[in-house]
């Protein structure tokens, strides 16, 4: 992963993360790190707003399209990222109807 996922931005999801990837408790402190350090590069390369150009950027790609299965530690973590924003969220009522579901798979601006 040496030439692979360069970016110099720092990846925040303060949607689903307000307070930090290591404080929700989703993921280790290793996990955090490897999704603030190249969540933003995973994220361009899942979204398609990037090309691939390293092997591990294309091998990565196909994780996030469901041809091949994570095998590296950045493509399990991305993957768990993805499974964890994308639970649905219960929305609770007072009128005693049943509760709502909402799954929530946009992105919010990670600048």
């Amino acid at each position: 992963m040496v030439d692979s996922f360069i970016t110099i931005k720092r990846f925040f999801d303060n949607k689903h993360y307000p307070h930090g990837f290591s404080r929700h408790g989703d993921f280790t402190i290793k996990e955090a790190q490897i999704l603030e350090r190249y969540g933003y590069a995973f994220n361009e390369l899942h979204s398609e707003k990037r090309a691939p150009i390293t092997e591990d950027e294309r091998l990565f790609l196909q994780v996030c399209k469901g041809l091949r299965k994570p095998q590296t530690e950045a493509e399990i973590v991305w993957l768990k990222y993805i499974k964890r924003i994308k639970r649905p969220k219960r929305f609770h009522t007072l009128s005693g109807g049943n509760a709502q579901m909402e799954t929530t798979e946009d992105f919010d601006s990670y600048d």
